[in-house]
């Protein structure tokens, strides 16, 4: 396909919005003869004639059989989603009405598209590259301020401007060293060494940068895992409950009533953190309550944030063991519960402040959330993170190839080695962006969208 033309493709429809009565249902057809396929179905305007970006509204008929009032909006080429002639139909949302004007398209030479297969055009035409394809589909899924805007930060390029310009740098340093190679008889070097040295380290410092993100940008997308720990009858179950607000976990005056790891979501400050109950750790000889505890501290070991919580001095005592066994870099809250009835003063432990909270009475909750966010929000100062594990798994290549061209040029390899090294590099980034790309890279890629989209 030469630049800038569309690859206008076969007509393919489905429904846009999600499955279910509704008010209103959105039908997207899309490829060459969309227009004149619904313009002959359609009755209310000519939209062979209509200008694209119109919107007009008439009846769907099968026929003499009238199948619905609606909405067609035309999309011509290349101002369009997918970049070919389009069209959206509005209709009313009975699932009878929907079947009847899927099968009334596909009677008229369209077929139903596949997972993702609108997107996958749109990328196959130029309209965005693969990093920005993917977040169509986080975009969708986003159900935080926090992923909704690292979504779109990739939608609109971020991502991929970062990585673009060095990329197109270390492409002109490999031609010159692909220059060398056609005169390796004259011994001349095209492509200055210490400015190609330059560049790696400036290629490495906004690789590495974002490789570090993806912890963080994965748990944007997942949930910022948090882990309630502490001894029997302390509160842990409690503190679940309260912060959701809904009776999640079962709670009773027996010790040991959790025995295994319960989990379930909440959005502070456009967050989204994933709260673990645990079961209590304490000495037992109970097999169930062994496999539970043996769960809570494989909870502890994953969660972002470690939220010990005790009531008083003897609880407190149990859980130093616990910390000290972390990693030191581990985030770790100090929450001391039952202040309603407990008179017992921490204030502080290991030059950390204490959290004075209320599960059941509901006291000191919200500064519990506020802390909770101001921990996360300190993991990152930039926009721009990695959320897909694609995109790390091809940055750590990347920078494998990119620490071999520097060892290359450490130790005065060859022009042919060196250019292998480059080519490597570029092969990773480009896999990244979908400058190289392969059937099966967009087959898996594209089937996890839904269909419509």
């Amino acid at each position: 396909m030469n630049e800038g033309q569309i690859l206008q493709q076969e007509m393919i429809c489905a429904l846009a919005t999600a499955s279910g009565v509704g008010a209103i249902a959105v039908i997207r057809l899309s490829g060459e003869g969309s227009i004149a396929l619904v313009n002959g179905v359609f009755k209310g305007a000519d939209l062979e004639r209509a200008a694209s970006h119109t919107v007009h509204f008439g009846t769907l008929r099968n026929e003499d059989t009238l199948i619905d009032e609606v909405l067609v909006s035309v999309f011509r080429t290349p101002r369009s989603f997918t970049k070919e002639d389009s069209i959206e139909i509005s209709c009313h949302g009975s699932d009878y009405i929907v079947r009847q004007i899927l099968k009334l398209l596909i009677q008229k030479g369209a077929r139903i598209a596949r997972p993702g297969e609108f997107t996958q055009r749109a990328f196959l035409n130029g309209q965005f590259d693969l990093v920005q394809a993917e977040a169509v589909a986080d975009l969708i899924a986003a159900d935080s301020e926090a992923s909704h805007k690292t979504a779109l930060n990739q939608l609109r390029g971020g991502f991929s401007k970062k990585l673009g310009a060095l990329r197109t740098e270390l492409i002109h340093f490999a031609s010159l060293i692909e220059l060398e190679l056609d005169f390796g008889e004259e011994d001349v070097e095209f492509a200055e060494r210490e400015d190609l040295r330059r560049l790696i380290n400036a290629l490495l410092n906004t690789i590495n940068p974002l490789i570090d993100s993806f912890d963080f940008g994965n748990a944007i997308k997942e949930g910022f895992p948090v882990a309630i720990i502490g001894s029997p009858n302390v509160g842990k179950s409690t503190l679940l409950n309260a912060l959701l607000n809904e009776e999640k976990a079962i709670v009773t005056s027996i010790a040991g009533t959790t025995r295994d790891v319960i989990e379930d979501t909440i959005v502070l400050g456009g967050l989204k953190f994933r709260f673990i109950d645990t079961a209590g750790i304490r000495e037992t000889t109970d097999e169930v309550e062994t496999i539970g505890i043996a769960r809570s501290k494989q909870a502890m070991e994953k969660a972002d944030i470690v939220v010990f919580l005790f009531d008083d001095e003897q609880t407190l005592q149990e859980l130093h063991p616990l910390s000290a066994a972390l990693d030191p870099g581990k985030k770790r809250l100090w929450v001391r519960n039952k202040v309603d009835v407990n008179a017992t003063e921490i204030t502080r432990i290991d030059g950390s402040p204490v959290l004075a909270i209320s599960a059941k009475g509901q006291q000191g909750l919200e500064a519990l959330k506020d802390e909770l966010i101001r921990q996360v929000k300190t993991q990152s100062a930039s926009d721009t993170v990695v959320s897909n594990a694609r995109h790390y798994e091809h940055l750590l290549k990347t920078r494998d190839a990119l620490h071999d061209v520097v060892t290359g040029l450490d130790t005065g390899i060859t022009g042919d080695f060196l250019a292998q090294d480059i080519r490597l590099s570029l092969h990773h980034l480009g896999e990244i962006t979908g400058t190289i790309v392969t059937d099966d890279l967009l087959d898996n890629i594209f089937s996890k969208f839904c269909i419509g989209k």
